[in-house]
């Protein structure tokens, strides 16, 4: 078991509504949901939720020096990790639901992609909606919004729920590839044109 691994179990088992996952992501599924980095320009990305990091490696490289990446995580032992690891990214200790607050606490004025690694099927409905109402705010009009779902959790009603509130809250949404590598199993959503 990798230290990675050892440290998301520990986690999980303090907190599963909290880390839920027991392992962190593959690189095929970063790669998967880190599509829609623009490949120029200097974009704002947000990743929500970053854990040990295997999206935040993922972003590093395809900004190449580029940009501004801000890395919010509730964790504090892997907000910690995530900033030793990744120092030319901005770690910040707190909650997702803030994120309009931490834009403008640096003077930036909306996200161009936002990452979520938030396992938003172990949330209840309210905290979907609070957590989803701050991402839709603090997106530009062109911005695209990407997360992804285990394949275990899609009969679940929070799962369906969250699908339903991404269709109210995005113009458009697109399911993605299923990444068998990847334990377990995940699939990917893309979503633009947020909804006010």
């Amino acid at each position: 078991m990798s230290n990675d691994t050892a440290l998301f179990l520990g986690q999980f088992l303090r907190a599963p509504a909290v880390i839920g996952a027991v392992a962190p992501s593959s690189r095929r599924l970063a790669s998967a949901v880190c599509a829609p980095i623009p490949e120029r320009g200097e974009p704002t990305v947000v990743e929500l939720g970053p854990g040990t990091g295997p999206f935040t490696a993922e972003i590093q490289q395809r900004l190449a020096g580029r940009g501004h990446h801000l890395a919010v995580e509730v964790n504090e032992t892997m907000a910690g990790l995530l900033a030793g690891r990744f120092p030319a990214v901005d770690v910040v200790h707190a909650d997702a639901a803030r994120l309009g607050e931490l834009l403008r606490e640096r003077g930036l004025r909306q996200a161009d992609v936002v990452v979520s690694g938030l396992p938003w099927a172990a949330f209840p409905e309210e905290s979907q909606r609070d957590l989803l109402e701050a991402v839709t705010a603090a997106m530009g009009l062109g911005a695209a919004f990407t997360t992804f779902s285990y394949i275990h959790a899609i009969p679940l009603g929070s799962a369906r729920r969250f699908r339903a509130l991404l269709a109210e809250r995005f113009e458009e949404v697109v399911p993605g590839r299923t990444v068998w590598r990847n334990p377990p199993p995940a699939f990917v959503f893309h979503a633009r044109r947020p909804r006010r």
